[in-house]
């Protein structure tokens, strides 16, 4: 008897958008493809047109769920990390977790490009900013004469950070974030007697 494997015919946006993006970021960006998108997800190719209607807005579509998780990761991590400078390192360092090794943060450089290329994904990613500096802000309230924009310079730091180890990545990425982020903070701290 020959059983033949048949497709679903529904999934939830959710679900095929995650397929999206581990193909946008395990293969680039120009690797999603509604074809490629069909083998991995399960859905035919025709349904996948219908529901996202061009490539371009699969992968806005793609980038948007993907800002919608950094945006529940950082929620959760900044109410959760004490409120003190030590905090704002360990919530930096946690969301370095999600970089992986030097490949997977290169590929990750891929997607921001295409981030940086759309007005529409360029404004999440303003809006996560001023939330990533206002939580790291609050992890220093009880600091005595810290910068107004001390949330920002941390911020700025760790991208910095990150950007940094991309070069010289011989040794563990969130390692060296901490040790990074540590020394920002006693210089900082320093200043500010």
């Amino acid at each position: 008897m020959d059983v033949k494997m048949t497709r679903p015919k529904t999934q939830p946006d959710e679900q095929v958008l995650e397929a999206a993006y581990r193909l946008i970021h395990a293969d680039g960006p120009e690797a999603l493809t509604f074809e490629r998108l069909a083998r991995a997800c399960g859905l035919s190719g025709a349904t996948l047109v219908q529901r996202f209607k061009s490539k371009a807005q699969l992968k806005q579509r793609t980038l948007l769920y993907a800002w919608d998780g950094l945006d529940r990761k950082t929620e959760e991590l900044a109410g959760s990390a004490p409120k003190t400078p030590a905090g704002a390192i360990q919530l930096l360092v946690t969301l370095s977790k999600g970089y992986g090794d030097i490949e997977s943060y290169a590929e990750g450089l891929l997607v921001l490009r295409e981030d940086l290329r759309d007005p529409v994904l360029r404004a999440r990613g303003a809006a996560w900013k001023a939330v990533l500096s206002k939580a790291l802000a609050g992890c220093f309230a009880d600091v005595p004469d810290m910068p107004g924009d001390i949330g920002l310079l941390m911020a700025s730091h760790w991208q910095g950070s990150l950007l940094w180890w991309s070069f010289d990545p011989d040794r563990e990425l969130t390692a060296y974030v901490e040790h990074s982020l540590k020394r920002f903070v006693a210089a900082i701290s320093a200043r500010n007697p």
